[in-house]
């Protein structure tokens, strides 16, 4: 299978050194020294059990340099780049390919989709945490299933990709609930993301101090209760057990929103706990510690060059 992966972050790198075994794969990154060090030495992966491999990975900066068709491409990007990663796929992949987002938050799959065209976009989430060491540098932070949505005409295809992924290891299903699937994604990281960004701390510092717990819960709790009022299809109540398994499970990672706090690089706010704050007003639910951590997050990227 031909792969290639749009946004070769600490997400996509982890996909990338896992898959490239099993598959030929690309990496596109804007990231010129990154690319460059993957180019020269591999990609290095640090195992969750401390081992620490290379991988030959291609890795271009140029769409132009792929020079062929995907038969599937990922993306990895931040939210923010969607529509750029999306115009790339176009231009990329095979007539009969798949587009799959990998993505934080809601909205990704209806930009990618009114590119590419419905029937070559699909959705996907994962438990697997990852954290950038450097150039060229991936550390595995944490493992747990990944689901990809089956849309109607996309089950063959699902299919093989999931059977790819798991014999790489990632150990991966099918729904065909794409909105269950998306929300239930989303909850963990409104429940995580900002408030690891805000107090500088790993996932599992979250499930440990009792005062972080409680804002934790408050977070997920409005989250749940939108997605009850859309009648999205959830365990409801199962999600906040979940979200504090996910901070055991991946304890020592850094999430998505920390490591853009401390890069100084935009959050994706505004997709997480601002999607939910959006989408309570339309329901008419209140969501005022979302709006609260929305804000907090805003105002903390606003002053990031006044930090003390």
């Amino acid at each position: 299978m031909e792969i290639l992966i749009i946004g070769a972050g600490a997400m996509g790198g982890l996909f990338g050194a896992l898959l490239a075994p099993h598959a030929a794969v690309s990496l596109f990154t804007t990231n010129g020294e990154h690319a460059q060090v993957i180019q020269r030495d591999g990609l290095t992966l640090t195992g969750m059990d401390g081992m620490v491999r290379r991988t030959e990975v291609r890795a271009l900066t140029d769409p132009e340099q792929y020079g062929g068709q995907a038969d599937l491409i990922l993306i990895c990007t931040k939210a923010r780049s969607t529509d750029a990663a999306a115009r790339t796929a176009q231009r990329l992949l095979a007539r009969d390919g798949l587009v799959l987002t990998l993505q934080n938050g809601l909205g990704n799959l209806e930009r990618i989709a009114a590119v590419v065209g419905p029937a070559r976009a699909s959705a996907g989430i994962t438990a697997q945490a990852a954290t950038l060491l450097a150039p060229g540098q991936v550390r595995h932070a944490g493992s747990g299933p990944t689901v990809l949505a089956a849309l109607p005409g996309q089950g063959q295809r699902i299919a093989a990709i999931a059977e790819l992924f798991n014999r790489a290891g990632i150990e991966t299903g099918s729904s065909d609930d794409v909105d269950a699937l998306l929300w239930s994604k989303l909850i963990v990281n409104v429940g995580i993301n900002a408030l690891t960004a805000l107090l500088r701390v790993p996932n599992g510092v979250l499930a440990e101090v009792p005062e972080c717990e409680q804002l934790m819960a408050e977070a997920v709790a409005e989250a749940v209760a939108v997605a009850r009022s859309l009648n999205i299809h959830l365990a409801y109540e199962q999600q906040w057990d979940r979200v504090r398994q996910v901070c055991i499970l991946t304890a020592a990672n850094r999430a998505s929103m920390l490591q853009d706090v401390l890069r100084g690089a935009p959050t994706e706010i505004d997709v997480i706990n601002g999607a939910v704050v959006v989408k309570g007003g339309e329901a008419g639910v209140p969501t005022p510690v979302n709006l609260l951590l929305t804000r907090l997050i805003k105002a903390l990227e606003a002053t990031a060059s006044r930090r003390i």
